[in-house]
């Protein structure tokens, strides 16, 4: 029986560790310039310029991760109210106003994504708790949904701690157990984290993407 589970980028579930859950977001900016849609469960980067935008890569990029948008609001430029959207769509802001977004932005952060392919059956996937992986299409995302498309690239799952996310365990959904298909709730936790003492420590850019 196949997964019901589709792509939805990362969904935050908890903290590692003994900490207090609060899954609390954090206020950013992004550029009202900017026409990258950026979607809700999408990772997503600081910009040397202070503004925020989304991964320049499918599989991630290079540039260490901030954490993941969540949503945003921004005055419109077509009606000059208050737009709250689980997504940015790339335009349609107010340049006068900014633009706030919301991001899951604790290194300590854990998710759920959805694996991109089969993982075979339960015991490989087991084995692959504690390695490392890339996201799949975690540049792109529905419009209509405003959700992200990203998942997690099990082709690249492997012990390489420069890889995106570690995979820190899974799931326990009954309805998303089949293991021979794609859709297995992995739970992980992002590498490089910026926000990390041992992370990234400088913002960067990624060539392709357009800032105001």
């Amino acid at each position: 029986m196949a997964n019901t589970n589709g792509a939805f980028g990362l969904r935050p579930i908890g903290v590692q560790g003994q900490g207090a859950n609060t899954t609390g977001a954090t206020e950013y900016r992004i550029a009202s310039g900017n026409t990258n849609a950026i979607y809700q469960g999408s990772p997503v980067i600081p910009l040397a310029t202070g503004f925020i935008d989304i991964v320049g890569a499918a599989a991630g990029g290079t540039v260490g991760v901030l954490g993941v948008f969540w949503g945003c609001k921004y005055v419109s430029s077509t009606t000059g109210e208050m737009v709250w959207s689980n997504h940015w769509p790339g335009s349609g802001a107010d340049s006068n106003h900014p633009v706030i977004a919301y991001v899951y932005d604790n290194p300590m952060q854990t998710f759920v994504i959805a694996s991109d392919a089969s993982l075979t059956n339960e015991a490989t996937a087991r084995g692959h708790v504690f390695a490392n992986a890339n996201f799949a299409d975690a540049d792109a995302g529905v419009t209509a949904t405003g959700i992200s498309s990203g998942k997690l690239a099990v082709s690249t799952i492997a012990a390489t701690a420069t890889l995106q996310m570690r995979i820190i365990g899974i799931q326990d959904d009954a309805e998303n157990a089949d293991y021979t298909a794609a859709g297995i709730p992995l739970i992980v936790r992002l590498n490089n984290h910026f926000n990390a003492s041992n992370g990234a420590v400088a913002a960067g850019t990624v060539s392709n993407l357009g800032l105001a």
